[in-house]
């Protein structure tokens, strides 16, 4: 069974409220056209039914009119939003009447109706620039206790022949966010990715934190900050398998592990990757993906109070299926489910 049919398989034994606020928007449609038609979520529209279902209608879409529609102008649904909204901010100076106009944007509506408990998770960003599918998420759902920092992991499907990872699979954070995160960063990186590598992957996270140095190889102030930032992992969650600083191929081939860090249970064996910078992570998956033909499934977006992850606006339809299937997990994860 691979990746994404364990996760629907998944997904449909445990439907989630998934908000999709973009609702009018083509490609948007016909992957949740086939999410309903697959129960694989129940999918809840932010927009005027008839726009959405005329629409639909044009694309030759028959499972539309199964979700569930509200309008962002309906000051009948949304006041009770506008009131949390306000309650929210109102140490920002948020005031209810500021907060009735913000609700008429579907973005943060959508993200209030998982805060009131309404709703799941939330997919955008396939008409709406990163920023604001992020501003929406952070003033409403907040991040998770204990974490401040939203991560971006991607789950890299490797080659059949690739004897590296675990079921033929690494998690590596962070690859899409935090430019160059701090040591308090990074450790809440790592425990956030852990959460993703067990929820996503469904794997036992087994945590690297990688750097230039093994064990005190080199000296650095860039290994100082991956030292620290394991021992903030550790304290964290001291149940996570995770150790710092391994260099990559120390973390991951068992024996330049056991050569290298002969005491470390990670070393050789990990299967989550936690790079130390931006530049890092990117050129890394990038590289994996395009030199040994890997599958790059995200960013998944991690570390937010609820699931709520981005699209690129060049997104496809299947890239918005599986960013649906992937999101309705995390929810679940959420759950204990």
């Amino acid at each position: 069974m691979t990746l994404f049919e364990r996760l629907t398989k998944k997904a449909q034994e445990h439907p989630q409220r998934l908000v999709l606020p973009e609702s009018t928007e083509p490609r948007t449609l016909q992957a949740a056209d086939h999410i309903l038609n697959i129960k694989a979520a129940e999918i809840v529209f932010l927009g005027k039914k008839e726009e959405i279902l005329k629409e639909a209608e044009k694309l030759g879409l028959a499972h539309i009119g199964e979700a569930e529609f509200h309008d962002p102008d309906d000051a009948n649904f949304t006041e009770k939003y506008a009131e949390l909204f306000c309650e929210l901010r109102k140490k920002k100076g948020m005031t209810l009447q500021d907060a009735r106009y913000t609700v008429k944007n579907p973005l943060y509506l959508g993200c209030l109706l998982i805060k009131a408990g309404d709703a799941d998770a939330m997919v955008a960003g396939a008409l709406s620039p990163t920023s604001s599918v992020l501003r929406a998420a952070f003033q409403v759902l907040k991040t998770r206790p204990g974490i401040s920092v939203v991560s971006g992991a991607f789950i890299m499907l490797l080659p059949q022949n690739c004897s590296f990872g675990e079921d033929h699979m690494l998690v590596f954070a962070d690859c899409a966010v935090v430019p160059d995160p701090t040591a308090e960063e990074l450790a809440q990186i790592a425990v956030a990715t852990a959460k993703t590598t067990k929820d996503i992957a469904g794997l036992d996270p087994v945590v690297a934190l990688l750097s230039f140095s093994t064990k005190g190889s080199a000296s650095h102030e860039r290994v100082d900050k991956v030292i620290k930032a394991t021992e903030l992992a550790h304290e964290l969650d001291p149940s996570l398998k995770i150790d710092g600083e391994l260099q990559s191929d120390a973390a991951i081939v068992e024996s330049v592990g056991r050569l290298k860090a002969p005491e470390s249970d990670v070393a050789g064996k990990a299967n989550t990757l936690i790079f130390p910078s931006l530049e890092t992570g990117n050129i890394a998956y990038k590289l994996v993906q395009r030199l040994a033909g890997a599958g790059a499934v995200g960013p998944i977006l991690q570390g937010l109070a609820a699931p709520v992850n981005d699209l690129s606006r060049g997104a496809t339809v299947e890239d918005i299926i599986n960013t649906i299937i992937v999101t309705c997990n995390q929810a679940i994860g959420d759950k204990g489910l």
